[in-house]
């Protein structure tokens, strides 16, 4: 296995926290203190603390400091570019289990464009 895979299943691991998925959302519109992320997620700053140290430490985050606060930033701003095409794949597949559930298709019909994999064609 190579070290990029190691890495990545790592990363993806750190990703596996809603609250830590929320934080870089909140992250993408700029730098911002503990406090504030604390106080706009509705969560306390020590709970918020620690999630920014498993980011950090993940490389998703890095921390600025400035005189007596620290400002967290998104390491990559791609980070919320791979979050958002994440989402985008979660919510057709929701979109197609709720018509296979109104009878609208089947498991057997196939995929609209859409939900096919970028690339179909194999090579043997």
């Amino acid at each position: 296995m190579d070290e990029i895979t190691i890495l990545q299943a790592n990363v993806l691991r750190t990703l596996a926290s809603p609250r830590r998925v929320e934080i870089l959302h909140a992250l993408a519109t700029g730098p911002t203190e503990v406090g504030r992320l604390a106080e706009s997620l509705g969560v306390n700053q020590p709970n918020v603390s620690q999630h920014l140290a498993v980011l950090r430490s993940a490389g998703l985050v890095e921390a600025e400091r400035d005189g007596r606060e620290v400002r967290y930033r998104l390491a990559d701003p791609d980070v919320i570019v791979a979050c958002k095409l994440m989402r985008a794949v979660l919510e057709r597949r929701l979109t197609r289990l709720g018509q296979m559930a109104a009878g609208g298709i089947t498991a057997s019909d196939p995929a609209p464009r859409s939900l096919e994999p970028l690339s179909s064609e194999v090579t043997i």
